[in-house]
């Protein structure tokens, strides 16, 4: 597999749906950075001692200019699928036999459970296919925001407390 071709992890998360492999975050950060750097939002260091601009700022920084490289590049997360996979001259964790079972996919198995079903479309039509369909499902708009935002979002409620 091209890894320009295809935005594809190697775990059988799709990179290209996700906001940090397809520049969401970057985007995102980037344009939060220039709105509070034009507002001029500075003067808060002073105003509210629980709220720290300048470690914030930075944080939109790093942000702003990072974005997954995803693992065919070199980039991602630390994990051994990568040498697993390349031990066992595969291009994807999902042409693997043991990858139901297998200890170095359980967190992609729970975090991302629909990778069960990425393996079990790769079985049907092959891995070039698969990873067709879900480019275009990724250029459709589809995402794993979702997903994660229904995982790891927490409704907060914010103090009086905390804005001062």
């Amino acid at each position: 597999m091209d890894p320009d071709q295809y935005n594809y992890g190697i775990c059988g998360v799709y990179c290209g749906q996700c906001p940090s492999g397809n520049g969401r975050v970057k985007f995102a950060a980037g344009e939060l950075k220039r709105l509070v750097d034009t507002t001029r939002y500075d003067w808060m260091e002073d105003a509210v001692k629980s709220f720290r601009f300048s470690e914030f700022r930075k944080g939109l920084e790093w942000f702003a200019a990072a974005q997954c490289q995803t693992c065919l590049r070199g980039g991602g997360a630390p994990c051994k699928n990568r040498a697993c996979a390349e031990e066992r001259g595969l291009g994807s964790c999902l042409l693997c036999d043991e990858y139901l079972t297998c200890e170095n996919t359980v967190y992609m198995r729970d975090v991302y459970p629909f990778v069960v079903e990425h393996h079990e479309r790769v079985k049907q039509v092959g891995l070039d296919k698969h990873l067709e369909e879900e480019e275009e499902r990724a250029r459709a708009g589809v995402d794993l925001m979702g997903h994660l935002e229904r995982r790891y979002c927490k409704i907060i409620e914010l103090s009086k407390e905390g804005n001062r």
